[in-house]
C-alpha cells in the first residue's frame, strides 16, 4: 500500500509541477492579450478566454499522460484495456465502468481522482482571474476615453 501512496504521490507532484508551468504559461499568455487595446471587447474577452482555456486543456491532457505512462509502467491495469481511457476516466472523477485496475494497484485510482479534482479546481481558479483581470483592464480602457490615435476607437465609445 505504501508504493501506490508514494507513486501516487510523486505522478502527483509532476502533473502538479506541470500545472504550475502551464499556469505561468496560460496567465502570460492572457495577460499580454489581455492587455491590448480592442474595438471589439466582447470579441476580445471570448478570445482570451478560449485560449486560456485551450491551453489548460492541453495541460490536462498532458497531466493524464503521465498518469497513463504511470499506469503502464507500475501494470496497474492491463494494456489491452486501454491506459489511456482508464487514466482518463480516473482523472476526470468519471468512476469505473468496463477498466479496473489489478488488485495490487487499486489506490491508483482514487489517488489519480484527488490530483484531477486538485488541478481542475486550480484550473478554475485561473480561468476566472483571467476573466476577472480581462474585465478590469477593458472597463479601465473605456472608462479612459479615445485612445490617442485610433480613430475607431473615439467613434465606437461616442455612438
Amino acid at each position: 500500500m505504501m508504493l501506490q501512496f508514494l507513486v501516487g504521490t510523486l505522478v502527483s507532484l509532476v502533473g502538479i509541477g506541470l500545472h504550475a508551468l502551464v499556469t505561468v504559461v496560460a496567465v502570460s499568455i492572457a495577460r499580454s492579450a489581455g492587455l491590448r487595446h480592442t474595438t471589439r471587447p466582447g470579441s476580445h474577452l471570448m478570445g482570451v478566454m478560449m485560449a486560456t482555456a485551450v491551453v489548460l486543456m492541453v495541460a490536462h491532457t498532458l497531466e493524464v499522460l503521465v498518469w497513463a505512462a504511470t499506469y503502464g509502467i507500475v501494470g496497474a491495469a492491463i494494456v489491452e484495456n486501454g491506459l489511456l481511457y482508464f487514466a482518463f476516466v480516473n482523472y476526470t472523477t468519471l468512476g469505473y465502468g468496463d477498466v479496473t485496475p489489478v488488485r495490487e494497484w487499486r489506490l491508483i485510482g482514487p489517488l489519480t481522482a484527488m490530483n484531477g479534482v486538485l488541478l481542475f479546481g486550480w484550473s478554475a481558479a485561473v480561468l476566472f482571474e483571467v476573466l476577472r483581470k480581462t474585465l478590469d483592464h477593458l472597463e479601465a480602457v473605456k472608462a479612459s476615453g479615445p485612445v490617442r490615435g485610433n480613430p475607431s476607437i473615439a467613434t465606437e465609445r461616442r455612438g
